[in-house]
Formats: structure tokens, sequence, C-alpha cells
């Protein structure tokens, strides 16, 4: 009853002695004895709506982080008294929320599944007209909802692991149009240049997360175009009546923030949901406790019988002039080059003796170049539009349309890979002991995983750690552990010229001088390049200048300090095996001075989906471990 007397005392004059309450007051009181016999407060669409999840000790608590999202001083953890607040604030036209509108108009989504629920009398509480909202919603002319999948992009901290967005279809567009379309995106506020400090701030939710309305064809540009991600859409079936959920819910995500933990409170996360309250018997977000992983969004959402329609590939415009390079003999891939550099090359024989397909399609080609180099580069030079003019020029002249052309993914859609966590179990040899070992990886894939469906010649491992038994020396130890293991090779040709990088921080077990079983903390960082040949299947040959710092009590001074280089083959032997080899000289003259020769050979099957084995030699100074593990990803 003080709950309810407070709430009043917000909304009514006081009532004098021997008075009776006015009619909204009795009407809400009504309205909350109504909701506390229905129970609503306990209901799921609410706790949906409010972001409401189950406390470790009891109770509950809102995932939403806005002051600004809740009606009560309580809201964010007691639904009861947020339902009642809600209630109390549907009488009033005070401004709330970010947006700054009635309560009504302000938090649409909990105004409507109330009135649903408790029916109410529009003589005692009068609906009032949320204008923005609903030029907001028509402008939409909502036909079907997407979601939108552009895939990994290691060069960037915040899409390491692909990203999800929402895209809103409207009536009448075609695969063609869509791109003119609206977005429903969330994404941290992260400052302009914050490099490196995003994914550590982010990691301990430092950042705010915000919903946002964006046209879809900045985002192509962004991602497609830009970061040359291809982009992955998939068409949700949704009811009419699901639409109207997922807006209205949307538009209430507007007025309020979450703060943003890049591994779980992430941009996947959030908008799922949205779906599960427009669909309450998805239960979406409850499959996700400690990790969310885009992919795997991707993956639980088509495993949803029927609510996947449709899957366009959308790929990024690198990959379409790779797999147009791709499809032409040698010495008219290399004229399309030459006509970027000089466009003179349009008036030699090479060119003009070609047939008009085949010289619509070099032009194609040459003008895809040179808008890819304009587009992103921070300062393009004026001669690649001067080019770019003269091939587009020469172009119309031929008055023949180009050919259809398709372009094949490089990965294929996401949900077709392996999931992103690994266990494995195993055994060998190490020097004179033979030993069993398990390992489990919190994530995410490396270069030998089955590559079907994440983004080639790329590394991400996170969070690793491997229990080893020595028989002959009976002891068991943590033999490696990697905190953050990434690797991106970027295969360089006459066109694309990206260095590649990687980056290790970990811990593994070492032989050197009188200690024969020393854990071993190192950081390894490295710049190099990788070149791309199709002798057998597909190889990438790869060197790297690197540089090594490592702690561990068998060194002098229990440190070293150096470098030195890698060089390696990553090969596909077949659809299913991959192999690599990688040889590797470090000097270290800082601590104790000493030098590696490092060799590694390892080949991995992939038995099914989530299954593969592998066969693994590593030599390091003087140490020879050989393993023989069985994978299952989960």
């Amino acid at each position: 009853m003080l709950v309810l007397l407070a709430l009043l005392t917000c909304l009514f004059a006081p009532v004098p002695s021997g008075a009776q309450p006015s009619d909204g007051a009795l009407y809400l009181q009504q309205l909350i004895d109504h909701a506390g016999q229905a129970k609503l407060a306990e209901q799921r669409e609410w706790h949906l709506l409010l972001h409401y999840r189950k406390g470790v000790f009891g109770g509950y608590e809102s995932e939403q982080d806005d002051p600004g999202f809740f009606l009560s001083p309580n809201g964010k953890t007691d639904p009861a008294a947020e339902l009642n607040a809600t209630l109390a604030k549907f009488f009033s036209d005070e401004l709330v929320g970010r947006s700054r509108q009635p309560a009504q108009c302000a938090f649409i989504a909990r105004y409507h599944w109330l009135k649903e629920q408790l029916q109410f009398d529009p003589t005692r509480l009068l609906s009032l007209a949320c204008e923005r909202f609903d030029r907001w919603y028509e402008d939409f002319e909502v036909q079907s909802i997407s979601l939108i999948f552009p895939s990994a992009f290691l060069n960037n901290p915040a899409s390491m692991f692909g990203h999800t967005l929402f895209r809103v279809d409207q009536k009448g567009q075609t695969e063609q149009t869509r791109i003119l379309a609206y977005t429903i995106n969330y994404a941290a506020d992260v400052p302009p240049g914050a490099g490196l400090a995003y994914p550590i701030r982010g990691i301990f939710g430092s950042y705010k997360g915000y919903f946002s309305t964006i046209p879809y064809y900045l985002k192509v540009q962004q991602y497609r175009d830009i970061e040359n991600r291809d982009i992955w859409e998939y068409r949700l079936n949704l009811t009419e009546t699901q639409l109207r959920r997922f807006l209205m819910h949307a538009w209430e995500l507007g007025n309020a923030y979450f703060d943003y933990f890049f591994f779980k409170e992430n941009c996947s996360y959030h908008l799922l949901a949205l779906l599960d309250y427009a669909d309450p018997n998805l239960h979406l977000t409850e499959e996700f406790i400690g990790w969310t992983v885009p992919a795997d969004t991707v993956r639980l959402i088509v495993s949803k019988p029927g609510l996947v329609s449709d899957i366009t590939y959308r790929p990024s415009r690198s990959t379409v002039i790779k797999r147009k390079r791709e499809s032409l003999p040698a010495e008219e891939r290399e004229l399309a080059h030459r006509i970027t550099q000089d466009v003179e090359e349009l008036t030699l024989p090479t060119f003009t003796q070609l047939v008009l397909a085949k010289q619509a399609f070099v032009l194609d080609l040459a003008s895809d170049y040179l808008r890819y180099r304009i587009e992103t580069t921070d300062s393009p030079k004026p001669e690649w539009k001067d080019r770019n003019r003269a091939v587009l020029t020469a172009r119309s002249q031929l008055r023949i349309p180009s050919e259809g052309f398709t372009v094949r993914p490089f990965a294929k859609q996401p949900e077709l890979g392996h999931k992103m966590h690994r266990a494995a179990i195993g055994g060998g040899w190490r020097n004179n002991d033979t030993f069993e070992e398990a390992t489990f990886r919190g994530g995410y894939h490396d270069l030998l995983d089955p590559e079907v469906g994440y983004t080639p010649d790329a590394q991400i491992e996170m969070a690793s750690i491997t229990v080893r038994h020595y028989n002959r020396a009976d002891q068991t130890r943590v033999e490696r552990a990697t905190l953050l293991n990434l690797l991106s090779l970027s295969p360089i040709d006459s066109v694309f010229h990206a260095p590649s990088w990687k980056l290790n921080v970990g811990m593994n077990t070492i032989r050197h001088h009188d200690c024969q079983l020393c854990s071993n903390g190192f950081l390894n960082v490295g710049i190099g390049g990788a070149k791309e040949f199709r002798l057998l299947k597909r190889e990438v040959l790869f060197a790297f200048a690197e540089t090594e710092a490592s702690v561990s009590k068998a060194y002098d001074e229990m440190h070293r300090v150096g470098g030195g280089g890698t060089v390696g083959m990553l090969a596909d032997i077949t659809e299913r095996w991959k192999l690599m080899a990688t040889g590797t000289y470090l000097k270290f003259p800082l601590g104790d001075k000493s030098d590696d020769f490092r060799w590694y050979v390892g080949s991995r099957f992939a038995v099914a989906q989530n299954w593969a084995v592998r066969l693994e030699y590593n030599h390091r100074d003087r140490d020879n471990d050989v393993l023989f593990s069985v994978q299952a990803f989960f």
C-alpha cells in the first residue's frame, strides 16, 4: 500500500480529508490489483520487455543499465514495482526516457502488452497519440526482417568475430533495392582512436551500447566496400503481429543503453532479445551464458524450424575482384592490371583484339579495382579517378551489357562451420616419456581447424588450457595455456598488398638447461607477408619477422628477449585434409643469452562438421614432442 500511495502522490493532488479518491486513482488501483492477481510481473513477456534475468542468489536484475529506462526507483531489480510504476505513468503526460515522451509513447511495447492483458477502459485511461512512433513505424513499410552477418575482420578489434544487425525489409523492395532499406543496429559507443583499448575496456563493460537506425547502404559501404567483409543475409519468417512487436520494442530500446561487454552482452546478444520479444517461444538469449559469438547466434537462428526463409550472399568488393581475376587466363589478368596503371593499354592490340564480351569483362574488372583503391585509401591519387573515367568511357562505347558473373564465397555461410568451443583428448611421446593430455579452448578458430564458415587464413584462439600427464615422470601439469593467439595471413599479389601479422600471449612447457619441464610465459609478435599458390589444391607460403619475450625460472635472470623469423606453409590437401609446416629461428641477446631452432608440422583431418583428428610434431631446442589428438567442437 505504501508503494501505491507513493505512486499516487506523483500523479494526483492530495485528497482532502473525507473526500473520495479521483476516478483515475480508483482505476489505477483496480489495474494494479488486476495485474497482481494475474501475476503479470512474473510473466515471461514482462521480463523480456524489461530484460530481467534471474540472479545467482535469487531475485531478478535487468540487463538494462540506463536509469531512465525504469519508471520505479527499484525497477532494475523489482519487476512488480516497475509494473506498478509503469501503469501509474500511463495516466500522466510527463515526459520520460531519453526520447522525452509520455510513458505510453516512450515505452509503447509495454503499453500495448499491458493494454492487451488488462483490457484498458479507454474512457478511464485515455490513449495518447504517439505521432513520432507512428511516423517512424509507417516509414519502414515493413514486410519482413532480415538478420545480417558481416564476416569477421581481424584488422578491427571490434569485428574480429563478425557482427550481426537487422535490416527492415520494405514492401515492394527487390534484392537489388534492399540496399536502400534501414537497419536496426546495436553497438558500443567507442570514441575515435580507441584502438586496442576497445577490446580491453569492452571486456569489462566500460562502454555504453546503444541501438540505432542506420541506412543499410552505409553499413554495406563500411563492411563490404571498405573493410572487405562478405555479408550474409537471412530473411526471417515473422508474422505481421510479430513484426509490430519487434519494432515496438526496438523503439523502446532507443530510450536506453546497456553496458557493452565484448564477450557476452554484445551486438548479437541484445539483438536476439528483440526476436525473443517478437516471438517469446524462441528462447534465444537463454542459450548464451558465458559467451555470445555472432556466428553462434546465426547458427542458432538457422536451427529454429521455419524461422529462416531465404539466405542471400553479398560478396565484398575484394572478393568480387579476386574471383574475376581467377576466372581469367594469366595474360588477361595482367592486362586488366596494366590498364589500371596506364590507360594507353586500351589502344594496344593485346586489348583491341579481344572479343567484345572479353573486353567488357576486362574493363569491368579494371574499374572495380580502381574504385576499390579510390574508396579504401585515405588520400586517393587524382590519377586513379582520371583512369577510372577513361575506363568507364571505353566501357560505355562497347554498348553491350555485362554478362552475369556468379561470385563464389571464399568462406561459406557461418552456420556451416564448426562450433566455437573445442575440447580435445590425445596422447603421444616427448623425449623419453609418453603422455596423455586434455585440452579445452574457449574459442574460436585456428589455422588447422576445419575452415568451412570461417574467414580463410585467419586465426583467433582465446582462453585455451592443456593439462598433460607424463607417465615415466608420473607428473601431471598444465602443459600450455593461451590467453590470446591472433594470426592473419593476407596473400599478396599484384593487386592486394596487405601485410600478414601475428600476436601470441600465453604459457608453454620448455626444456632448457637442467630444467626438463619448466613453465615458460611468453609474448610473441610478428609482421610479414604471404603468397598464395595453386600447385596442388591451394597453398599459402608465409614469412614473419618477429620478436619474443619470455619469463621462466629456467633462464638466467629469469627472462630472455630477442627476435628472429619464421617461414611456413599452409596447404589444403583435400577438402577435409589440411597441412601446416613452419620453421623458426630466434636469437635472444637480452637476459638468458641463447637461441632457438623450432620446427612444427601439423596435419588435420575433418571427420565431420564438429569432429577432427590431428597429428602434430614439435621440435624446440633439443625438445621433441609428437601428439595425436581427437577434437570435438561444441
